[in-house]
């Protein structure tokens, strides 16, 4: 197996060194006895810079979503107020998402005035004591469960029933087992951005 990852790089090895030499010839540089090629180089240029500048300009504004929590793979800022459903982001700092605040997508799943009803019920799968299900008026947002998928322990949050206060956002998941407003609370309006699914 060694010998054949030695004959292959070394087989490479002289199309990794004309590699340069190749690109300046695509690109209409003059290479030995080929003379320069400007309108190659105008044609290169006229079709990779723009292109470049607009994924600099896009690239700082989208964020990869890395969880299941939501069903959306990349979002970028939306102006505009926040409606119920919209996704939003904010920094996030809780001992289960790590030692530094973290970014987090959710979705704002109950807004100000809008009651949110916890109902305490037997746990359905046969451990002690209680789950917290949550409801937005008659809308099921979620149930508690009392430790992570890696066994962390979960903060549980009590809200009883009673509305949203001004100013306030329950922000929920798409998933089940998501980490959202069911073990923190509502969210201050401004620690929240609206933002809109890319992918």
């Amino acid at each position: 197996m060694l010998r054949l990852a030695c004959i292959t790089a070394s087989a490479a090895w002289p199309r990794l060194k004309a590699l340069p030499r190749e690109t300046v010839a695509a690109l209409g540089g003059a290479v030995e006895d080929q003379p320069a090629n400007p309108r190659r180089l105008t044609l290169a240029l006229t079709i990779t810079l723009p292109l470049a500048g607009l994924a600099g300009y896009l690239l700082p504004k989208v964020t990869l979503v890395m969880s299941p929590s939501i069903d959306a793979w990349a979002v970028r800022p939306a102006p505009g107020p926040i409606r119920k459903g919209d996704l939003v982001q904010f920094m996030l700092s809780q001992p289960v998402a790590g030692p530094r605040p973290v970014s987090v997508t959710k979705r704002a799943a109950c807004l100000p005035g809008e009651r949110l009803r916890e109902i305490e019920r037997p746990a359905l799968d046969g451990k002690p004591g209680t789950r917290s299900w949550y409801y937005c008026g008659r809308t099921f947002l979620g149930a508690t469960r009392p430790f992570s998928h890696d066994g962390q322990p979960l903060p549980q949050f009590h809200w009883g029933d009673r509305p949203i206060p001004a100013g306030f956002i329950y922000v929920g998941s798409d998933h089940a087992g998501g980490f959202d407003s069911r073990y923190f609370g509502p969210v201050r309006i401004e620690r929240l951005t609206r933002m809109e699914r890319l992918l």
